[in-house]
């Protein structure tokens, strides 16, 4: 079978679950073999095997954390050249999609971004996406090189299947242009012990209906119910009453949980275009005329102050 290249999102060797999701499409394409860059490869070489990975690429060096993106473009070029395979897949993080489209200009191939399944085709790769805020689904597939291809977060469920997930090193030589642009400093993210919003499987979203900064403690209180992200319309971001980090939409984050809860939300085209590829869509609302109930799979008509407080309890005697 064909080689299937897969570039490795984590943390010091912390494997994030949209690169098992990778490696369980990958699977369908031919063998994954996994490109892991920088530090923590030994620790992430179990988890990368027992989801598939033939092989791990692996490569570590300050570069790939003093500059930016250049470098890991320098690195998934070598991996392609060591490797010929039949396609490069990365997940669909603002830093992946630009690694992606560089490295497609440097390879003279086509790129798909944000497909949210993948087949094998007659031809090729098949990529599966959700255009023009949702309302179409398009098949494509990539006509001239190698594909280069960005998957959503929660296209796939991450199935083990353990292979032999050998270990080799990655020889790199770095392009002038690698160092153009360096790190001078970084501040970490502030934890708040939710999923990050992209990757989650729930999703609680509040809307203009919440009515305040004060009151998203319900909106998180039943996301933590949920062990979900939180998150938020570009009504309540332009409020001030949550980050602009928390935005679903458009001009926002793009999700695509199991499950997406979208609490005083009217559905507006600019936030459905951020969320309406979720697998299963709860809407609460007190206007039963809110467009959100046309994309819904189930809705609720009421009060959200009355509705969400009872359903965080629910939940929480059901799962105490």
């Amino acid at each position: 079978m064909a080689d299937i290249l897969v570039h490795v999102d984590h943390a010091d060797g912390d494997v994030r679950k949209p690169t098992l999701e990778l490696l369980t499409l990958a699977r369908r394409l031919g063998d994954p073999v996994a490109v892991h860059l920088g530090p923590g490869a030994e620790a992430a070489a179990p988890v990368l095997a027992e989801h598939g990975a033939v092989r791990i690429l692996a490569a570590d060096a300050p570069e790939f954390t003093d500059y930016l993106v250049a470098p890991k473009v320098d690195a998934l070029a070598s991996a392609v050249d060591a490797v010929s395979p039949a396609a490069v897949l990365l997940a669909s993080s603002a830093e992946a999609k630009e690694i992606a489209a560089r490295l497609a200009v440097r390879l003279g191939s086509g790129l798909i971004t944000d497909a949210v399944d993948l087949t094998q085709g007659d031809e090729g790769p098949l990529a599966v996406q959700s255009v023009f805020a949702a309302e179409f689904t398009t098949v494509s597939r990539v006509t001239r090189g190698i594909p280069v291809i960005t998957v959503k977060p929660n296209s796939a469920a991450p199935e083990a299947a353990p292979a032999a997930g050998a270990l080799e090193e990655l020889a790199v030589s770095f392009g002038p242009l690698a160092t153009g642009t360096r790190v001078v400093s970084r501040e970490p993210r502030q934890s708040t012990g939710r999923p990050e919003l992209t990757e989650a499987a729930i999703v609680v979203s509040g809307g203009r209906g919440v009515n305040g900064a004060e009151n998203f403690a319900l909106i998180e209180a039943l996301a933590d119910s949920l062990g979900a992200a939180v998150g938020a319309s570009r009504a309540a971001v332009d409020a001030g009453w949550y980050p602009h980090s928390s935005q679903v939409g458009q001009t926002g984050k793009t999700v695509s949980p199991q499950l997406y809860i979208a609490t005083g939300i009217s559905g507006a085209i600019q936030h459905r275009a951020g969320m309406q590829t979720s697998k299963t869509i709860v809407a609460i609302n007190k206007d039963s005329e809110a467009p959100i109930f046309e994309l819904a799979d189930y809705g609720v008509v009421g009060d959200l102050f009355t509705v969400v407080p009872a359903l965080t309890d629910e939940i929480t005697s059901r799962t105490s």
